[in-house]
């Protein structure tokens, strides 16, 4: 442990342990804990809560509050006035589903050829041994959705899954959360060219599946165009259980969206939304959630002609949730990193600092169905939480620990603070090739 962390760092109680480095072994066992002296983002007010004790029994927080003191024999951990918040959750990555971005083998997002549409559902591709997940986690995140980024079906892109991230384990927490279309220029050419397309074969596919009756023969008429696995995969959404996550730019589909919504009644969710600023009114007054990437400030297509860095400012006024997702570039590898610069950025052009880290909390949590037990620091709640050395929403900022359900996870085993170690000067002796000597 480097002196400076030491000098971050004090633990007192009888049980006292060091606050980094202890992720492995004694922390990972210890049932109770207790932290304190917490500058700590509850999510449940605009101001933190100063001089914090919370203290986690089970995996669940068991209580919080000022200058509270802590149980009796629990390990106590003092972060001595640091900000603590829950565990950040991005709205959009790919998590679990590619390993390296140029290798066909180990990208599992998409379909390019075959029969699956509404049916591909990329929990049975997630890979339990990725190491992103490990990188993540060391930017504080500890849930993800970890969505399709195409299927062979148009506009159908297929269902999400939710992740919970903890080196080690299995990522899958709940499947089939959402199921995601794609329209707009990104659908149009496996549709016939056109915009309106998507829209037409998305309508109609959701009345076919209303009209599905599983069971043997023949379900609906010749010419319907939905198969039976991917009939059967739009049940919950023509049920209105699983949400439908339109993926969407420009202002003519977002109305088109809006429209769908009010002709059926049906959850829906716009991913993207360059031009949703544009429609902010009529998103509000249907309480319709944006996941948008708050990096995106230029039009690369003709779609996203309207992007702008206030787009979630200016939603969040006109009463639109907000969630925060990542471009294509850092879905995986910088999933975590990425999203607290887009939560920046959105703060610096005019989005409140407290929704700007509620974009990463509470609101994603919300809309997949996680608000009664993740995203803020409450009795009962899982504790999911991270201490921080600075500002969250700044990038220069680091997370000194993170608990995932009050286990703590051993930041030192990222892959790249593997390979710092294992190429540091220090660790460079006969055993490496000449050029890693120098």
């Amino acid at each position: 442990m480097s002196g400076r962390r030491r000098s971050l760092i004090a633990v007192v109680g009888a049980f006292a342990l060091p606050l980094l480095g202890a992720g492995t072994s004694a922390a990972q066992t210890s049932p109770s804990f207790a932290l304190v002296h917490a500058k700590l983002y509850t999510m449940d007010a605009v101001q933190p809560l100063e001089d914090a004790t919370v203290v986690v029994r089970d995996g669940k927080v068991q209580a919080v509050g000022a200058g509270l003191a802590p149980p009796a024999g629990v390990r106590v951990i003092d972060v001595a006035g640091r900000t603590v918040t829950p565990g950040l959750m991005s709205a959009g990555t790919q998590l679990g589903l590619t390993e390296v971005g140029s290798l066909p083998d180990t990208r599992d997002y998409a379909l390019a050829a075959g029969t699956l549409g509404a049916a591909f559902d990329v929990q049975y591709a997630l890979n339990p041994n990725t190491t992103a997940v490990a990188l993540a986690v060391g930017d504080g995140l500890t849930r993800a959705l970890a969505h399709p980024e195409g299927s062979a079906v148009a506009p159908f892109m297929g269902q999400a899954a939710l992740l919970r991230l903890a080196p080690g384990a299995s990522p899958l927490e709940r499947a089939r959360v959402a199921m995601f279309v794609r329209v707009g220029s990104g659908a149009a050419a496996a549709t016939g060219g056109s915009h309106g397309a998507p829209w037409i074969l998305l309508r109609n596919a959701l009345d076919e599946a209303r009209r599905y009756k599983p069971g043997p023969g023949v379900s609906g008429p010749r010419d319907q165009l939905l198969g039976r696995l991917d009939a059967e995969a739009l049940q919950p959404v023509v049920a209105g259980r699983m949400p439908l996550a339109i993926v969407a730019d420009r202002e003519s589909d977002l109305r088109q969206a809006i429209a769908l919504h009010d002709d059926t009644k049906l959850p829906v969710l716009i991913y993207g939304g360059a031009e949703a600023w544009r429609v902010a009114p009529e998103l509000a007054s249907r309480r319709i959630p944006v996941v948008l990437d708050p990096t995106l400030n230029l039009p690369l297509a003709f779609d996203t002609m309207g992007a702008r860095l206030d787009n979630a400012a200016r939603l969040h006024r006109a009463g639109v949730p907000v969630a925060f997702s990542v471009s294509a570039f850092h879905r995986t590898y910088n999933a975590g990193n990425a999203l607290r610069l887009g939560a920046g950025l959105a703060v610096a052009n005019g989005l409140p600092w407290i929704e700007g880290l509620r974009a990463m909390t509470t609101a994603p949590a919300t809309m997949f169905g996680l608000g009664d037990r993740y995203g803020k620091v409450r009795a009962g709640y899982e504790a999911d939480l991270v201490v921080w050395d600075g500002d969250p929403l700044e990038p220069s900022s680091a997370a000194l620990q993170v608990w995932v359900r009050g286990v703590e996870v051993a930041l030192e085993d990222a892959r790249h603070r593997d390979l710092a170690r294992r190429y540091a000067p220090a660790a460079l002796r006969g055993d490496v090739p000449p050029a890693y000597r120098h």
